[in-house]
């Protein structure tokens, strides 16, 4: 049987954001804690970070920023949904993030389903979020898309059927996103045990062995980087 990697790595021509921004348009985005301490960024004031990703797509001409898998950073250190007195500080991003204007469309990575879906209201959380289930070559498997508009879970229910490339959403502002610059956060999970509509995109380094191998890079999907 074909591992979850093999499986990700045969698919061709995926896209989870509007399919004209093709991947050549795409440019690095690092949010590295050592980065982001090195420009002394404000990451909790969400109109000066969309001004910080608008001014980095500009001065590389692209249209799409992305990365974030695996980086430690500072970005979750406001919210309690990250750093609670007694669980250790939840810092590594283990999802994909492209950085792009609210209301662009977001596109189910493959055929499959809606395995749920929920609003993640927490301060930094993903907000809006859907969960699509996969089944290719006998393995089943999960992607999640977060950071979504209020509007794109209306009419959605569980077991609905998706095909790949299909709009299933569309990416939402500030105030309904966790707070953040608009952008979509984008997981691969192997397991997803009995959650639904949500599911750690940032895990402890305690935590982080597991979740590495629960959670491949979602660049072997999306090829974004050969």
């Amino acid at each position: 049987m074909k591992t979850i990697k093999d499986i990700l790595e045969d698919q061709k021509d995926v896209y989870v954001i509007d399919s004209t921004s093709i991947y050549k348009n795409y440019v690095p985005f690092d949010l590295s804690a050592k980065h982001t301490d090195e420009l002394n960024l404000d990451l909790t004031d969400a109109e000066k970070f969309e001004e910080f990703v608008e001014n980095h797509l500009s001065a590389n001409n692209a249209k799409v920023a992305f990365g974030g898998y695996l980086e430690r950073r500072n970005l979750y250190k406001r919210s309690e949904t990250f750093n609670s007195e007694n669980t250790e500080e939840r810092n590594i991003h283990i999802g994909l993030d492209l950085w792009i204007k609210a209301g662009t469309s977001v596109l189910s990575a493959l055929d499959g389903k809606i395995h749920s879906f929920q609003n993640n209201i927490s301060l930094g959380d993903y907000g809006p979020t859907i969960i699509l289930e996969h089944e290719i070559d006998g393995v089943t498997f999960y992607t999640l898309y977060g950071h979504l508009s209020l509007e794109s879970l209306n009419g959605k229910r569980e077991g609905q059927l998706v095909k790949k490339g299909e709009k299933i959403a569309e990416l939402g502002k500030a105030p309904v996103n966790g707070d953040y610059a608009p952008h979509l956060h984008f997981q691969i999970i192997k397991n997803i045990e009995n959650k639904k509509g949500d599911y750690p995109g940032v895990c402890s380094s305690k935590d982080l062995g597991f979740y590495k191998e629960n959670c491949p890079d979602p660049n072997l999907l999306l090829k974004i980087v050969n």
